[in-house]
């Protein structure tokens, strides 16, 4: 059984929703740039370059998309400005295909494997401890047995409102007071974890600025004290971004792929930005999968990200 349930109708319906911004603000502007105009040509092409740009796809990815769009018009000799969406859906689907993002089913704890320990690293704000809940409740329903742990031990806040999402999951939480040395915590998380035969533990950082040099020592740290106990562990570093922010959730992903080694982002909020352009930037610049995407508040929110769905929805 795979950790969430098969993409279903009802996912489809919630990520069509949540792109709905994104698709209104690039596409209502494509149309306006092709007006009148029966072939694509460089005009339409600088056009695009600015549209795809301000969406947050991102520059280098964006230049990526439009040589590949030149290549065709060079070779093809003529391309009509009905045929610009297609060959756009098609270029950004082999674009997320390269750069290595995998199927929503093949997403499963690997076998052997256990507890499987998940650090989440993100700054404040980002909608970083919903989605531990958010997964706590998916990896539950799926079977899996799940403990949490609030290294996030900076702010009592923090503290506090995973202990409230734990509730909701109905999962166990390992938590100390504010203050607490964060590597302790997740000492005291890891050691419980295996002593009850936990399928999978969920262990919250701290949100503070991703380019402060502290912040980065104490994901070291932690790190260092997990795989004293499980060498190799964590075996997922999941980087939570708030898609909303665009270009900001980029610089994110920057600081953090180089204070740690991230090999999951969540991408959150996507429901309520025009920025979903950045789900395409992000997997191209740090070909880092992109696992998870947050399209509501609710508890069951949260979506394996299947690049197929996603591109079909983008261009619905």
């Amino acid at each position: 059984m795979g950790l969430f349930s098969k993409f279903s109708k009802e996912n489809k319906d919630s990520l069509d929703k949540g792109l709905e911004k994104t698709k209104t603000s690039i596409f209502s502007r494509l149309s306006k740039a092709v007006a009148g105009k029966s072939r694509v040509d460089e005009d339409v092409l600088d056009q695009l370059e600015e549209i795809l740009i301000t969406s947050d796809v991102g520059v280098e990815t964006t230049l990526k998309i439009i040589e590949r769009l030149q290549a065709r018009a060079a070779k093809d000799k003529y391309i009509g400005t009905s045929e610009l969406n297609s060959l756009l859906k098609e270029e950004i689907a082999s674009l997320l295909q390269e750069n290595n993002i995998k199927d929503a089913e093949e997403f499963d704890l690997p076998a052997g494997i256990r507890p499987y320990i998940i650090m989440v690293v993100g700054v404040n704000g980002v909608g970083k401890t919903t989605t531990i809940g958010k997964l706590a409740n998916n990896f539950r329903k799926a079977g899996k047995t799940v403990l949490l742990g609030a290294a996030d031990t900076f702010r009592a806040a923090a503290i506090d409102q995973l202990k409230i999402w734990a509730q909701r999951a109905d999962v166990p939480i390992i938590a100390q007071n504010m203050g607490a040395d964060p590597a302790s915590v997740a000492f005291d998380t890891v050691n419980s974890a295996i002593a009850r035969n936990i399928d999978v533990v969920i262990i919250d950082t701290a949100g503070r600025l991703h380019n402060k040099v502290n912040l980065m020592n104490e994901l070291s740290k932690i790190r260092n004290v997990i795989q004293k106990l499980i060498p190799g562990a964590p075996h997922e570093v999941l980087l939570i971004l708030d898609a909303s922010t665009g270009q900001n959730a980029i610089e994110q992903a920057r600081q953090f792929t180089a204070a740690t080694e991230v090999n999951a982002i969540a991408l959150t909020k996507l429901d309520g930005t025009a920025k979903g352009g950045v789900v395409i930037g992000i997997s191209d610049q740090f070909r880092i999968p992109v696992k998870y995407i947050g399209v509501g508040e609710k508890i069951d929110d949260l979506q394996l990200f299947d690049r197929v769905e996603f591109v079909d929805s983008l261009f619905k």
